[in-house]
């Protein structure tokens, strides 16, 4: 069982905290590498994504970087981290088997989640931090933040997630552009291009994202959550098959207190108290 206590202890590269009731914020704290990933980062935030999933008193996640200058700018690349010699020096597949437990177990955890997550974004997130930000439901960008891909700059390559989720989120030749021509993009012309979904004054930043996220944390849970698994599969379905999958979840949600109380606040023009069942 997940140890939920995860998120009210403290970490080596993670911060974490509530900002308000039903809304947990995760904080990539590498501040001075322009919050790069290190292997033991995405084992903190693995640990704090499962502790999240776990938690139904928690209706929403905000991730988010530490100071002005970045979200995540990719793996670190200084040589600094250790695990990551480690873990490539003493096997053949090291590279390998550190993404597929690293990074790439991130990116897999946030999209598999089934509550809504928003990612806010300062200054840059670029490579491995954009895709990082792709994996969340919704992206809030400051204003002077910075996004796109420079992994081939280095001869590296868009292997944290970003091959798949790029160009589902900017179409396939935007995105081979951007991933060959290493470009980054001004927040305005990320979101025209499909990378944000909102772009705020930077100032406002934090205020809109919890704005939001109090929006959606206030909910009913059961529609919530069953409307995003319903959304994400519909992408490989026929609109048959999606009928068919809206027609099991409304076996749960129809008969559900949530629905009896949304439709009674409905009519008696009052805010719904949801409880999720």
């Amino acid at each position: 069982m997940t140890d939920t206590s995860f998120l009210g202890q403290r970490h080596q590269t993670l911060r974490n905290d509530s900002p308000a009731p039903g809304v947990a914020r995760l904080t990539l704290d590498r501040p001075a590498a322009m919050n790069a990933y290190s292997f033991a980062m995405t084992q903190e935030l693995l640990a704090g994504i499962a502790a999240f999933r776990d938690d139904d008193s928690l209706k929403v996640l905000i991730l988010t970087g530490a100071g002005t200058r970045a979200f995540c700018t990719g793996g670190d690349l200084s040589g600094a981290d250790p695990v990551h010699q480690s873990r490539v020096a003493t096997a053949p597949m090291g590279h390998g088997r550190e993404m597929r437990e690293g990074m790439q177990a991130v990116v897999l955890a946030l999209t598999r989640l089934d509550k809504p997550s928003i990612a806010m974004i300062r200054g840059h997130a670029v490579a491995g931090g954009l895709a990082l930000a792709l994996a969340c439901d919704f992206r809030l960008a400051a204003a002077t933040a910075r996004l796109g891909d420079t992994s081939n700059k280095v001869g590296l390559l868009p292997d944290e997630g970003g091959a798949w989720l790029f160009p589902r989120a900017m179409g396939y030749d935007r995105a081979l552009k951007m991933v060959l021509l290493s470009e980054i993009y001004d927040a305005p012309a990320a979101e025209r291009l499909g990378l944000v979904t909102e772009v705020v004054a930077d100032d406002a930043l934090a205020a809109r994202t919890l704005e939001m996220a109090v929006a959606l944390a206030t909910r009913a849970p059961l529609a919530v959550r069953l409307s995003k698994q319903m959304l994400a599969r519909a992408a490989g379905l026929s609109l048959a098959e999606s009928l068919g999958d809206a027609q099991l979840a409304v076996m749960i949600t129809n008969p559900s207190a949530d629905v009896r109380e949304g439709v009674q606040a409905f009519f008696e023009k009052r805010p719904p108290h949801f409880e999720g069942r």
